[in-house]
């Protein structure tokens, strides 16, 4: 895959654990700062996601990792997951809870999914630690708990209107952005791009989905934020560079590396 050539490239969002890396996970995770790639969040699912994806960021300085739950993974979970959950954030490198909030685009049980996402919000701030959120077909539910709790944290993949990001910038959170800006028909997004204040913005891949204009289907890993940083210098008016340099240390403040 041709990439373009960026230096501090760090990608707030990515699941490297996924299987479409199983025939080569290796050999890329040890390319990629050869490549510019300063940083990444690797976000867990579940407890068993977030044991694997600490062993990634054990091997590789430039890798970190959340905990927590995702609405799409709550079937069986163990009684005292909280505690699992806790358990990881005393590693150095697990930097929030995350991926965790709601998604209405599955028949999920929504009582479900708020009394878990609550809980899993009432844990940050018993730790102050940021959190990372999953806000799918979903905003009015999330909104109203985020407003609940204030949590630090981010909102990854954001999607919502501008109306609904200044709302989350007035809560104190952040967002990233990441391959739907490059997407012909992302008005929200780009929308977004060219109004959320520099500080608050972070840019990310969701790996290995949500690849950039020119691999949208393919699978997608963290080299594609260049991408991703280009469209959003155009459309602010400011050096690809200097927004790298800039979204970096968002993350690298939000997630206190």
């Amino acid at each position: 895959m041709e990439t373009k050539k960026n230096k501090k490239i760090f990608d707030a969002h990515a699941h490297y654990d996924d299987a479409w890396f199983d025939e080569d996970r290796e050999e890329l995770l040890k390319a990629l700062p050869e490549s510019g790639v300063s940083g990444v969040v690797c976000n867990a699912v579940d407890l068993k996601s977030a044991e694997v994806i600490k062993g990634y960021a054990e091997k590789y300085s430039y890798i970190y990792f959340t905990a927590g739950f995702h609405p799409e993974n709550l079937e069986d979970m163990p009684d005292n997951y909280l505690d699992g959950v806790t358990e990881y954030l005393k590693h150095p490198k697990c930097v929030a809870i995350g991926e965790i909030g709601l998604d209405y685009h599955w028949d999920i049980p929504k009582d479900l999914q708020n009394k878990i996402f609550e809980e899993q919000l009432r844990l940050s701030k018993e730790l102050d630690v940021p959190v990372v959120i999953h806000d799918r077909e979903a905003h009015g539910d999330t909104m109203d708990l985020l407003r609940k709790y204030r949590p630090k944290g981010l909102m990854h993949c954001f999607s919502g209107s501008v109306e609904l990001m200044r709302e989350v910038m007035r809560l104190g959170m952040s967002i990233s952005l990441g391959g739907v800006v490059t997407f012909k028909n992302a008005r929200h997004s780009i929308d977004c791009a060219k109004e959320v204040p520099i500080e608050r913005l972070l840019l990310e891949t969701d790996a290995p989905y949500m690849s950039p204009v020119p691999f949208r289907g393919k699978r997608n890993d963290s080299r594609n934020i260049a991408y991703v940083a280009e469209k959003i210098a155009e459309v602010r008016g400011m050096d690809v560079q200097k927004l790298l340099d800039i979204t970096a240390q968002n993350a690298k403040r939000l997630f206190k590396i």
